[in-house]
């Protein structure tokens, strides 16, 4: 799956399955550590930046949904860069 398709995959931040949020986030970032109902990935850029995600039933939490969107941006924006 590229950036592209897994950003169209979370076009909506509602009704998000957590099983394909997981997927995403397993594809493009380090992790996970699982802490209780918690999955948290790192980012691979410097820093210590974090994606934290958990359920909501079976779906994913609009909010995390957001932030792993904008986490794939970055991403996006720095290969890009590295391709120049």
């Amino acid at each position: 799956m590229s950036i592209e398709e897994a950003l169209e995959a979370l076009k909506s931040d509602k009704n998000i399955k957590f099983k394909v949020l997981l997927k995403i986030c397993e594809d493009f970032f380090e992790g996970p550590r699982i802490t209780g109902s918690h999955h948290v990935f790192k980012m691979p850029w410097p820093g210590h930046p974090r994606v934290n995600i958990q359920k909501d039933g079976n779906k994913a939490k609009a909010y995390q949904v957001k932030q792993v969107k904008e986490a794939l941006i970055k991403l996006k924006k720095i290969k890009m860069e590295e391709s120049k």
